[in-house]
């Protein structure tokens, strides 16, 4: 059964990589509804944020496959229950719109949005939470024509209290220093 699935790939910075991880979805037939990629905690260390919606043995396969590109450190599946993940979305209005009521504002208040910028022609709103909080919100804003909509890919932080790639890391460092 096809489930959403959070892969995280920690990673090296190097020139190519994203194309080469990609290449393991098309290649398996499986769409990516949202890839983020941002510097982890870890200095020198990239993390890939890849949500999908697949079976888990597919996405298994997977995480073994991203494993394998050189430049990998670990990678990782989670289901959304053992992740803290949030998007951003911006929604661009016209001024005259929302000056004319007071109903985008009301809406505004109510999905607790912010206003980044206001000009004379526009104005820049900005919503964070999930895909599902965003979209509604577009619904509901698109009653007063939304000029511009765009939202970002999922980020995302475990629950877990130790981060499983420092424990990785540590482990790999331990068996160089023996085998040295």
């Amino acid at each position: 059964m096809k489930k959403e699935f959070n892969i995280i790939a920690y990673t090296e910075n190097h020139i190519g990589l994203l194309n080469r991880i990609t290449i393991v979805f098309t290649r398996r037939k499986v769409n990516i509804e949202s890839l983020t990629v941002s510097e982890s905690a870890i200095k020198g260390v990239s993390k890939f944020t890849i949500v999908v919606e697949t079976t888990e043995e597919q996405v298994k396969k997977i995480v073994q496959q991203i494993e394998k590109q050189v430049d990998v450190l670990k990678a990782f599946y989670h289901h959304n229950d053992e992740l803290v993940y949030q998007e951003i979305a911006l929604y661009k209005v016209a001024t005259n719109d929302l000056l004319e009521s007071d109903k985008i504002e009301n809406l505004i208040r109510k999905y607790n949005a912010r206003i980044l910028e206001i000009t004379k022609e526009f104005t820049v709103i900005e919503k964070t939470g999930h895909k599902e909080e965003t979209q509604e919100f577009f619904e509901e804003l698109n009653q007063f024509r939304v000029l511009q909509f765009i939202r970002s890919g999922r980020i995302a932080i475990t629950r877990l209290t130790i981060e499983r790639l420092s424990e990785f890391l540590n482990e790999r460092d331990k068996i160089l220093s023996t085998t040295n």
